[in-house]
């Protein structure tokens, strides 16, 4: 008797939950007239222009630069989860593409390593991730599940200004690993 009460109350529950979320208009409108309203008075207190974006748009110029992830470093027995290469020099217009050789791996900017007004990038593990650079200066990125154990790198775009972000970008606080690796890649760029 008192497993049917239950049965039933949970019934009549569920029925008055559907009919509470069920109750869309008929007239092909989704909002309710007083959301309609609040919609109209936003759309009209909206600015004229459109807001600049926050990165200026670039066009790719045809060049891509592939960067490949490993979890064991091709090159030197001992390597562990890296960028290859973890240097490199480009122009303004250069695409770069991550490619995940090894699985579990991805690519994602760090953003106080990053130019002023250049968006930044954060690619899924095991899916390629490709990136326009837009502007002069430095790009440091890492493995978001390695960052700790060193799989980092850094992109030097070339161009006026390109050291506008230096002296941040060295001075980057990183986790375990990684602020020796940067390090070590200024050291190789000579920079």
């Amino acid at each position: 008797m008192k497993r049917n009460y239950l049965m039933g109350t949970a019934a009549i529950a569920g029925l008055l939950t559907l009919a509470a979320c069920g109750g869309g208009r008929t007239d092909g409108t989704d909002a309710a007239p007083a959301e309609a309203t609040t919609e109209a008075a936003d759309e009209a207190a909206a600015p004229a222009e459109p807001a600049a974006p926050a990165a200026p748009e670039v066009e790719a110029n045809g060049t891509v630069i592939d960067i490949n992830m490993y979890t064991r470093d091709p090159d030197e027995s001992s390597g562990m989860q890296v960028f290859k290469p973890r240097l490199v020099t480009a122009k303004v217009g250069d695409t770069v593409r991550f490619i995940p050789t090894d699985p579990t791996h991805q690519s994602s900017s760090i953003a106080s390593m990053l130019p002023e007004g250049a968006a930044g990038w954060e690619g899924e593990i095991n899916k390629e991730v490709s990136y326009v650079l837009p502007k002069p200066g430095i790009y440091g990125y890492q493995c978001v599940p390695h960052y700790a154990a060193g799989m980092v790198g850094l992109i030097i775009v070339e161009g006026e200004g390109m050291e506008a972000n230096l002296e941040a970008a060295k001075a980057a606080s990183h986790p375990g690993l990684a602020g020796r690796k940067f390090e070590e890649i200024f050291a190789e760029a000579g920079i």
